[in-house]
């Protein structure tokens, strides 16, 4: 199996795991859950790459990535309102935790293949990556949400 392949399939996983996290009812428990889920993903493609990783430049890579968070929040704290809130706000986090972590996961991939570290990556070069990867990223958690885990890149 080719690195590439494995890559795929460690961050087809994660967004699996993140569109779960989402879902988890308790505002900002869930924003941490993806947050976790994610520096995992970005802890086993550099194992996988060989690459220098450490937590702290993980967190600044995610943070610098997604940006601010008030998206995500707004649907997090969106799940406070009972019923349809907490339905709502929980398919809205589902749907961004997985895209967002397809993204990420991505511009790892793409990082670790060519400069064998996230600390020293172009950051505008990244966040452009990161906004076409969340596009692509919505698309696959649609498909992933309509066939379960056979969904393909």
């Amino acid at each position: 199996m080719s690195k590439e392949h494995s890559a795929d399939d460690i961050i087809k996983s994660h967004v699996f795991w993140a569109m779960g996290g989402g879902l988890i009812p308790v505002p900002l428990f869930d924003i941490a859950a993806v947050t976790a889920i994610q520096m995992d993903m970005l802890r086993e493609l550099a194992d996988l790459y060989e690459a220098d990783f450490s937590k702290a430049t993980g967190k600044r890579f995610v943070s610098a990535l997604t940006g601010s968070t008030f998206a995500r929040l707004g649907a997090s704290l969106f799940k406070v309102v009972p019923g349809v809130g907490t339905v709502l706000g929980g398919v809205s986090m589902s749907v961004m935790s997985g895209a967002s972590t397809y993204a990420v996961g991505q511009v790892a991939k793409s990082a670790f293949g060519s400069e064998n570290s996230l600390g020293g990556i172009d950051l505008d070069w990244a966040k452009a990556e990161y906004e076409k990867a969340f596009d692509k990223g919505k698309e696959f958690v649609s498909r992933a949400e309509k066939s379960g885990s056979k969904a393909t890149y």
